[in-house]
């Protein structure tokens, strides 16, 4: 009896404790539940219940991801591809590993915190509109601490909010309240541990500062790491939500890893940029080894500031001080050092297989500059050129030339193109060349430069330039003069002035070439005096110079004296308040080009099936309308810059500059040109 009696208890016991433990194990509340009734909490001003809900909502926003990183992280370490060297064998990968996720995340936070959370809540929090609440709550409730706390939180994210602002501003004249609690809860390891480290090294703290940076170092790599575990999950198709798109299993498979690396490479930016900035800081990742090289070496420590250096032109190979500090130190202890051992981070990627480095920067006797071939194909040249030819235009209202009588000036624009495509006044397939080969271009420069943010367009023309017979005897002017892109050059003062009326917002350029048969018309970079040239290029069909476009690149174009000279003209910009709306890949006429493309290349619409194409395209076009996304979007990449360094014992930057790019919203003056191209920046 006392046995059946003890096993009948223990039974009971057993299941007790797992009925307890099931309701506390996986059972992580969903914080856009919590978050929504923190909201309905707020406007029946119970502020108790606020706190209550949007602590716990942040709390569990917090712990989701966390847990889909710890669990994508083990996935991904239990079943490798390394092991994969068949398809079967990688379909298997995929499905065991989403399995193991899914298993994982479920039995951690619960199945109820499985569901997709509304894109709207999502943007919520990533704005920490959260704390908006929370401050004024906690203001209704007297605790101003949390109040300044959660205020500080916002307003870094929202640094327009004047409203924040002034809070902030009574919050700190109020009793009761010190500087310590205006703290940033959100804020991220490795940009905190990297501004106190530039501010110790602008107080000549450098041991402190030593310290800060090998600890922002190693939340970098961390950050990292998690962030790439996040891009693992299910990724969305904007750009091929259209009926041009077709499912099969690779397709699919190729595009979803395709969306991961994309938004692995975002990762180099997004931890780069503090809350509430559109930029990403310049060079952020090598400016710690930059840092710390001069640093060490302020202390003596000569080898440790050896490795940073060699650290440093893992990121930019060939940096000429940088090469002259490791040459310096090498000096100083007789013998050489490897660079630390970093992630691999690939430098001047060209995307396209086919594209050939001919020149780089220091090829051309400059910095940032870069010469390729076979950017396109002879058919593709030819096929732009015929465009230019068969467009008749000019681009700058009936002028001969903007830069000389002895030529005669044709351009076109991408939108003039595709909507003279659409029009059926050229082929609608040459005007989709223009656009694609445009977007081939600026992913290339993109890549090439390793641009640390997004590289949008600023202004696309196709241009060819003709010399008139008869007027090329005795000829000593330039096709164009010499200039700078985003600056007036002042060669008198060997200055180049980022004022109006100078593209002040544009940060790259290219010119793509589509022929050589032509006398004259090459390309030259000068130096600052405009006379000097440094480096020449002869046009051919598929080459393409890309440089930064300021002051430091200079250039222009000597005359063309026989023949035509063809080339696409490409701007970029960092800025996306800049950018070409055109080039954005939404754009209904770009979306009209494509499908009607894809119709007269296809054998399967004929001429019975015509009206249904059309149906599809109203359809699609209105459903576009209807979700608000007519605008569209561009594609975002990201790129590191280059700092002009010093050889030690000189810095190669004052510490200041950073903190002030680091305390400051920078309010740049714009002139928008309405995308009326001005003459003096045509090449």
């Amino acid at each position: 009896m006392d046995v059946a009696h003890f096993s009948i208890g223990s039974i009971l016991s057993i299941v007790l404790q797992a009925l307890l433990l099931s309701s506390s194990y996986g059972s992580l509340e969903p914080y856009d539940l919590l978050y929504n009734n923190a909201v309905e909490a707020f406007y029946r001003s119970d502020y108790k219940d606020v706190v209550r809900h949007m602590e716990g909502a942040l709390s569990s926003y917090a712990e989701v991801r966390q847990t889909k990183v710890r669990c994508r992280l083990r996935c991904q370490n239990q079943h490798p591809f390394d092991s994969a060297s068949m398809d079967l064998q990688f379909f298997d990968v995929v499905l065991r590993r989403s399995n193991c996720q899914n298993e994982c995340i479920e039995e951690k936070v619960g199945t109820q915190s499985m569901h997709k959370v509304s894109e709207d809540v999502i943007q919520d929090f990533h704005r920490r509109i959260p704390y908006n609440y929370l401050q004024l709550a906690y203001q209704k409730l007297k605790q101003l601490d949390k109040a300044a706390a959660a205020a500080h939180t916002y307003f870094q994210a929202n640094p327009e909010s004047v409203e924040m602002d002034q809070n902030l501003e009574q919050y700190k004249a109020l009793e009761g309240t010190n500087l310590d609690h205006f703290v940033d809860r959100e804020a991220r390891p490795h940009q905190r541990s990297f501004s106190a480290g530039v501010k110790l090294y602008d107080s000549a703290d450098y041991e402190g500062a030593i310290s800060l940076f090998e600890e922002a170092l190693q939340e970098y790599y961390r950050a990292d790491v998690e962030c790439r575990a996040l891009c693992q999950g299910p990724q969305r198709f904007e750009e091929q939500d259209h009926v041009l798109y077709r499912y099969s299993l690779y397709q699919l498979v190729s595009d979803h890893f395709t969306q991961v690396l994309h938004c692995e490479h975002e990762c180099v930016r997004d931890l780069s940029t503090r809350p509430g900035r559109l930029s990403p800081m310049e060079n952020y990742l090598p400016l710690h080894y930059d840092y710390l090289q001069f640093a060490y070496y302020q202390l003596n420590m000569v080898e440790e500031a050896l490795e940073c250096a060699q650290s440093y032109l893992l990121f930019h190979e060939g940096d000429e001080f940088m090469t002259e500090n490791v040459e310096y130190y090498r000096e100083a202890i007789g013998h050489d050092l490897k660079p630390r051992e970093v992630r691999p981070w690939l430098r001047g990627s060209l995307v396209y297989d086919s594209v050939q480095l001919v020149q780089n920067s220091q090829a051309l006797n400059g910095t940032q500059r870069v010469l390729l071939d076979d950017v396109m194909s002879v058919d593709e040249c030819a096929e732009l050129k015929n465009l230019t030819v068969t467009m008749a235009g000019d681009g700058y209202r009936g002028k001969m030339s903007p830069h000389t009588p002895n030529e005669r000036f044709e351009g076109a624009t991408v939108l003039k193109a595709l909507q003279y495509g659409y029009e059926g006044r050229v082929p609608l397939k040459s005007a989709r060349l223009f656009y694609d080969v445009s977007e081939r271009a600026r992913r290339i420069i993109e890549s090439y430069f390793q641009l640390n943010s997004t590289l949008h367009f600023s202004y696309t023309h196709l241009v060819c330039r003709t010399a008139i017979t008869g007027q090329q005897d005795h000829r000593n002017d330039l096709s164009h003069p010499i200039h700078a892109d985003n600056c007036l050059l002042d060669p008198e003062a060997n200055e180049c002035w980022k004022e109006p009326p100078a593209y002040t917002y544009r940060d790259y350029s290219a010119l793509l070439y589509l022929n050589g048969d032509f006398e004259g018309g090459e390309f030259i970079f000068t130096e600052m005096d405009a006379k000097t040239v440094t480096a020449q290029v002869k046009p051919k069909c598929g080459r393409m110079v890309g440089f930064s476009s300021g002051g430091e690149n200079p250039h222009g174009v000597r005359a063309v004296t026989r023949g035509q000279r063809c080339a696409v003209a490409l701007w970029f910009t960092l800025d996306p308040l800049f950018r070409e709306l055109v080039n954005c890949h939404d754009d209904p006429i770009i979306i009209i080009s494509s499908i009607v493309t894809h119709i007269e290349d296809s054998t399967s619409c004929y001429v019975h099936n015509v009206y249904y194409c059309f149906l599809y395209v109203n359809w699609y076009l209105f459903r576009k309308m209807f979700i608000g996304i007519f605008l569209g979007r561009c594609l975002y990449h990201n790129t590191l810059f280059l700092f002009p360094p010093l050889p030690p014992p000189q810095e190669r930057l004052q510490a200041d500059e950073v903190v002030q790019a680091l305390d400051n919203q920078s309010s740049q003056s714009k002139w928008d040109t309405s995308l009326n191209i001005n003459p003096k920046d045509e090449l």
